[in-house]
């Protein structure tokens, strides 16, 4: 996980065709019915790719976000096909380039919202909180402190924004004239449904889930899947049960490292990002390492 060289910034992939490179996943097309994943060790932070990867953080997400898919099969099925990277025409060189952080899943169209899931207000929850005592429309209490739990998980959806906008946040009512009444609620009862008994499971490991971003897609056939990634340090707030109070912004299991780091900077958070010293790579590295160790049981 600390050795530099191990890192993979971005894939080579001669046999398949490129279809994406996105912040942390590069995407190849394998047939009509399937995608290649990758998920490399770039890492984000205010909306730009940084220069240096974090060592071993795609085999990290790649294993977290399987270990969840598999946990959530009873509830939803999801893009996994189990294929072997040979199967998808990788070469061998290929093949030993992408162990443990590539996937073959089934092409399928995404829904054009992100279903967030909230079981404590952080982050843009508490800045809306914070102006109009709502997020995403639904009135919380009064005299929530940072980071507090809330009565009951809540869901507040967002728009998905082009490469280098911002999310946007919106009502349930505005998802339901997105998806319809009836994939509106259907993907809400599943997500909140999916973040309790994930955040159950983590509890009991000593990680307190904040929120989850996950998302949905659909087959040919109108069947609904889960896809994308599945809770993991990206894609939620880990924060360790351990160190938590309210008040502040609690310590995390993810990049929250690296964007304190940058805080101390004078850079006006536009690309290029400037480069991470050794240290902060390596801290990042343990940190996602020991969200995965945690999770599994390592």
């Amino acid at each position: 996980m600390t050795d530099q060289n191990a890192a993979l910034f971005q894939s080579t992939i001669g046999s398949l065709p490129l279809v994406n490179r996105g912040k942390v996943r590069d995407i190849y097309d394998v047939d009509d019915g399937h995608l290649l994943i990758v998920t490399s060790d770039r890492i984000s932070a205010f909306d730009v790719v940084l220069p240096d990867p974090i060592p071993g953080k795609g085999s990290v997400l790649t294993t977290v976000s399987n270990f969840w898919f598999a946990r959530t099969q009873n509830l939803i099925g999801n893009h996994l096909t189990g294929r072997s990277l040979e199967s998808a025409g990788l070469r061998e060189d290929e093949v030993g380039q992408l162990e443990s952080r590539a996937i073959v899943v089934k092409k399928l169209a995404p829904l054009p919202v992100e279903a967030i899931v909230r079981g404590y207000i952080i982050g843009s929850g508490w800045k809306d909180y914070q102006r109009s005592g709502t997020v995403c429309g639904i009135e919380l209490p009064a005299g929530l402190q940072q980071a507090q739990q809330l009565p009951e998980p809540i869901f507040t959806p967002s728009t998905k924004a082009e490469a280098g906008e911002h999310d946007e946040n919106i009502s349930f009512a505005e998802t339901v004239s997105l998806l319809g009444a009836d994939l509106a609620e259907k993907v809400r009862s599943l997500s909140l449904t999916i973040y309790r008994q994930a955040a159950e499971y983590a509890a009991e490991r000593g990680i307190i889930i904040a929120d989850t971003k996950l998302e949905f897609g659909f087959d040919g056939n109108g069947e609904l899947y889960l896809i994308d990634e599945v809770l993991t340090p990206d894609s939620s707030r880990f924060w360790p049960a351990d160190s938590y109070r309210t008040g502040i912004s609690p310590p995390s299991f993810d990049k929250q490292y690296v964007r304190d780091y940058l805080e101390t900077l004078d850079w006006n958070k536009q690309a290029p990002g400037p480069a991470l010293p050794g240290e902060v790579t390596r801290q990042t590295a343990a940190k996602y390492k020991e969200a995965q160790d945690r999770l599994l049981d390592r």
